[in-house]
């Protein structure tokens, strides 16, 4: 359907100017719900914003796989887990009181953090152990659909019963619910808000995923670095415009959930793009530039950990020191990968 390079990269900007948007107004409704579910801001920001934020992602990596076109598939999905990293990083700029890894603690923060480390070394033990299949589909596949299910249940129960808490003080903001009048009616009216915006989402990242494989081939850009870069950052842009309007409005639980929540949903990509990858195991085809992508996002949310446990309360024009490392890395890992050395 798109008949030129000009309206593929049109096409492409009007699909990351919407989901950009559409972000803005979902970050308000998961709070609502937050509060009318009585869920608390981790787990509602880990599993329904992360999520139905990381829509475009998802439809962009399966229906690349589905294409064929798995290294599309595979870069979207890494590169927007280290894109979305960095992202936390920015929005601890716009929150000036203190640092945000130090006023959002959270056990069920530092649990998602711990969980998102460990389901990235399973693609890397998967694309370097032999390629079996069951019905087509690495067990790696399985492993991971498994282990985020088992992180969600702990998360679950660290907020319900924690074994351990932060320590709070004069800067900490904590997850305190608000009060919602006609219960009822609000959750049935923020349900079908919050559906009609993932519909949204969902819609625009199809149109990321055929206008990012089709300026791939028309510029002759590897789908490695059209998917590392340009559709891994534009169908993160939800986590970043909600991360920031979280922060501004005091939700900082839930900014900080979101994206490492999100962040582990995102590993769910792998796995359904090796479902609809029919010519064999996605992780076969991970290059060694993807290989570097998830060790480097694994070595970003270790500093976002440290910054997590440490809770420094100012740092380097007022952003903790872990903000500062993460951008560091990130932007010289874009370096390096785009570098023709």
């Amino acid at each position: 359907m798109i008949q030129s390079l000009p309206v593929g990269v049109t096409l492409f900007v009007i699909a990351a100017i919407v989901i950009g948007l559409v972000g803005t107004r979902m970050c308000k409704v998961a709070d609502q719900l937050a509060d009318a579910t009585g869920w608390g801001e981790a787990v509602v920001g880990a599993v329904f914003l992360g999520g139905s934020t990381s829509l475009a992602g998802i439809v962009t990596s399966v229906t690349a796989a589905y294409g064929g076109h798995a290294e599309l598939a595979v870069s979207n999905a890494v590169g927007g887990i280290a894109a979305q990293t960095a992202m936390l990083a920015i929005a601890d700029m716009f929150y000036r009181k203190a640092n945000l890894e130090h006023a959002a603690a959270s056990i069920a923060n530092l649990i998602q953090g711990t969980l998102l480390m460990s389901l990235l070394t399973i693609p890397l033990l998967a694309s370097s152990s032999p390629q079996v299949s069951v019905w087509g589909i690495h067990p790696a596949t399985f492993a991971i659909i498994g282990a985020y299910l088992f992180g969600l249940r702990l998360v679950s129960q660290a907020e319900e019963q924690p074994m351990w808490k932060p320590r709070y003080t004069e800067k900490t903001e904590l997850d305190e619910p608000a009060e919602i009048t006609d219960i009822n009616v609000s959750l049935t009216r923020l349900w079908l808000e919050f559906l009609f915006y993932a519909v949204i989402l969902a819609l625009a990242g199809y149109l990321i995923a055929q206008t990012g494989v089709f300026i791939a081939i028309e510029t002759g850009l590897s789908e490695s670095l059209v998917g590392g870069l340009f559709t891994a950052i534009s169908t993160s842009l939800p986590e970043l415009v909600v991360t920031v309007a979280a922060v501004r409005q005091g939700a900082l639980t839930l900014a900080v959930g979101g994206i490492i929540g999100g962040n582990c949903f995102d590993l769910l990509l792998l796995a359904f793009s090796d479902i609809a990858f029919r010519s064999g195991s996605i992780y076969a085809v991970i290059s060694k530039n993807q290989v570097f992508v998830i060790s480097l996002t694994i070595l970003m949310t270790g500093v976002l950990l440290l910054g997590l446990l440490q809770r420094e309360k100012y740092g380097f024009a007022n952003i903790g020191f872990e903000s500062v490392l993460i951008l560091i890395l990130y932007i010289g890992g874009i370096g390096l990968l785009i570098s023709p050395i």
